[in-house]
């Protein structure tokens, strides 16, 4: 057996049309199907499909982009607020997560339920001052 990647990712909805709108206009993802009773709502990212679930779990989900800046500057011009800016999160000195010397970055915010979201990029590197 090999688990080789993520299919569904469950996301607490408290408003399910609330919830719908934000992923689906908001952050450009595909609508799925919507299931009301018992609550749930479908869409997809890429191949990983998000549950908003009324009863699920609170989640914190990183969205992969290739520029941090500018997908901040996009979402934070439709009005998503967020909690901490771009900022370094990792410097990779060793190679653990991808080419070593390479910087994890990342911007925080929210969706409608309160579940904390993430752009995240990787960024070369700068040389160690001394």
């Amino acid at each position: 057996m090999k688990l080789d990647r993520i299919r569904q990712v469950a996301v607490q909805a408290r408003n399910l049309d609330e919830a719908v709108s934000f992923y689906r206009d908001t952050l450009g993802c595909r609508f799925v199907a919507k299931f009301d009773p018992p609550g749930l709502a479908f869409l997809d990212f890429s191949g990983v499909r998000i549950l908003l679930e009324r009863s699920g779990p609170k989640a914190t989900l990183y969205f992969g982009v290739d520029d941090l800046d500018s997908a901040y500057a996009e979402l934070a011009a439709k009005g998503v607020s967020f909690t901490h800016p771009p900022h370094m999160i990792h410097r990779d000195d060793q190679g653990l997560f991808g080419p070593a010397g390479e910087e994890e970055w990342m911007a925080f915010f929210e969706d409608p339920s309160g579940n904390t979201l993430a752009l995240a990029t990787r960024k070369p590197g700068r040389a160690k001052s001394g």
